[in-house]
Order: structure tokens, then sequence, then C-alpha cells
């Protein structure tokens, strides 16, 4: 079948298929269930607009079950047993949480992820508002705004295929064609590095790319706050002599601090389910590793899935507390 013949089919059959889910529904709870005649049509009215909401929720509620819950409890179980060499599977416990923990290559990626998350939610956030910043008080603005959010449009491995195009090297008297050893070689560097084999350094030229994306959504977040931000308070600022960096540091900063957490905190969440960019660049080798990429070497290279699915579990330890802020800190917001 052709693709788009498809596309189309999926899409009518999926319309067509909650429009006859909602009318059948209701035509069930009305006329079956809570029919709106007789003697108790008040209670039976009420009671059919009490559960009318659930079932609409229903179709969500189920999908949410089936793509969220069920993988989560499933995960938990395969954190708790371990595969038999005739097939099937035994109960042990914390036994892979405890292999997990005595093994260096874990405690790599625990450190590794550590250091992303001091390093890429403030670079992306400090770049996001300073290119906010700027970009609002140039007459090309809208056209500096779109280059920098363009790297959004770009998926984690194809970014990390420019990267590492940027960083590639090519043996000593060759035309190097890597922009940075390009450059390195130019200002008298004495040969090409291989600059994702250097431990620690390493680690930060892959964030620079996770950075690079995140800079433009941290922008055009950032920007709409700025935006914001009374003309009376600047102008009163500006009255009382303040000069342009105590304005942005005194005035504007403070106004935005709850917009600048928020995007702190989804970039933050970004960073721990991080695995394209290292996957793609250096596959966890030379002290790269992250807890994503070791969790997938674990499921997918050694098949061992107990400490896979524990590493899995550690993942979403990490990431519930900010998911939980974050919810809590928008419901706040619309009170």
């Amino acid at each position: 079948m052709h693709p788009a013949l498809q596309g189309i089919l999926t899409i009518a059959f999926g319309v067509g298929g909650c429009v006859g889910y909602f009318y059948i529904s209701n035509i069930i709870l009305d006329h079956l269930i809570f029919p709106a005649r007789g003697k108790h049509i008040a209670r039976n009215i009420r009671r059919a607009n009490i559960i009318r909401p659930w079932l609409f929720l229903l179709p969500a509620m189920l999908a949410l079950g089936l793509y969220l819950a069920y993988p989560v409890v499933e995960t938990l179980r395969l954190s708790l047993t371990e595969r038999l060499p005739g097939g099937g599977s035994a109960f042990v416990g914390l036994d892979n949480y405890q292999q997990m923990l005595g093994e260096d290559k874990f405690w790599e990626a625990l450190k590794n992820n550590f250091l992303w998350l001091l390093v890429v939610p403030a670079g992306s956030t400090a770049f996001g508002l300073l290119a906010a910043q700027l970009t609002d008080r140039i007459a090309w603005g809208n056209v500096a705004k779109s280059l920098i959010f363009m790297p959004m449009a770009i998926s984690f491995v194809g970014a990390a295929v420019i990267w590492k195009l940027v960083y590639d090297a090519r043996p000593p008297g060759a035309e190097q064609i890597g922009v940075l050893n390009a450059i390195y070689v130019y200002f008298g560097g004495s040969e090409a590095q291989q600059w994702l084999t250097i431990p620690f350094w390493n680690s930060i030229f892959l964030m620079i790319v996770l950075i690079w994306i995140q800079t433009g959504f941290a922008m055009v977040i950032l920007s709409a706050a700025l935006r914001g931000v009374p003309e009376e308070t600047i102008e009163a600022a500006i009255v009382d002599g303040a000069n342009p960096f105590q304005i942005f540091f005194r005035i504007k900063m403070p106004q935005i601090m709850g917009t600048i957490v928020v995007v702190w905190t989804t970039i933050t969440i970004v960073v721990l389910k991080v695995f394209d960019i290292v996957f793609a660049m250096t596959n966890g080798q030379w002290e790269t590793q992250v807890l994503a990429n070791y969790m997938f070497d674990k499921l997918f290279r050694a098949n061992d899935w107990g400490v896979g699915s524990a590493s899995a579990m550690v993942i979403m330890l990490l990431v519930s507390p900010i998911l939980i802020w974050n919810v809590r800190n928008a419901r706040r917001e619309m009170r």
C-alpha cells in the first residue's frame, strides 16, 4: 500500500473510530444504562452527566496505562528477575541492582550524567537568555532567532553527525576537514587532535552539541517572558539612573525567574535521558558513558534484561522528582 494512502486511511479510521466511540457510548449511557425517562429521570440524567466525562477520558487513560504505566511496572518486574538459560525467568530480588552498583561503567555513567546536569542546563539557559535579550534589541532580531532556533528542528542523531564532522581529525599532512582541527593546525598546532578520545574534554565536546540544540528552545521561551516584563518598571529604573546591566540583572531577571527555572528543569529532564548524541559520537567509549547508553548496552548488546531494567529504573527515579516539581509548579501558576 502506498504510504500516502496508508496515512489517509489511518487518519480516517482513527478519527472515525473516535467519533463512533463517543457517539455509541453516549447512546448506551443515555438510552440503556441511565435512560432519560420514567420516574427517575432527574436522577438518571444527573448520574449520566457524572459518568460522561469519564467516557471521554477512558481512551486516553487506557492509552496512558498501556504505554506509560504498564512499561514502568514491567520494567520494575524485569529488574527483579534474571533470564534462565533454557528460557523463562527467575526472581532474584535486588541482585541486579547489586551487580549494577558493582560495575565501574555504571558509576562512570552516573558521574557523567551529573556533569551533564551541571553544564548543559546552565549553558543552554544562559545562552538562550543572552540571545533572547540581544535579538530583541536589533532590527534583524527575528532572522537571528530563526537561525538560533534552527538546530531544534534537527534530530539528535543528525546534530551528532554534524558535530562529529566538526571534530573530525585527518592524518598528519592531510588537509583537515574538521573545523576545530583546521583552526587548531592553522594557529600552530603540531598535528590534528582526536578530540573525542580525550577523557573529560570529550564529554565537554559532547555537551556542546546539546547546548547548541537546546539554546533555541530556551531563547524562545525566555524571549516571550522578557516581552512580558512591564515597561513601567524599566522606565522607572531608567529614571532612577540604572544602567543597562542593572536593568537586566535587577529588574528583568527577578521578574522572569519563574520562567528561567521552568526552562532549566525542562532541559534537565532532557539531559537525564540523553542517549542519541553519545551513542552516535562515541558510543560511551573513552569515559563518555551515560546512563541511557549504559542501559542500551545492557539490554541490547549484553542481552541482560535484569541490569538493563535496573538502570532504567534509576533513570526514572532521577527524572521523577523534577517532573513532580514541574507539575506542582504548573498547577500553582494556574491558580
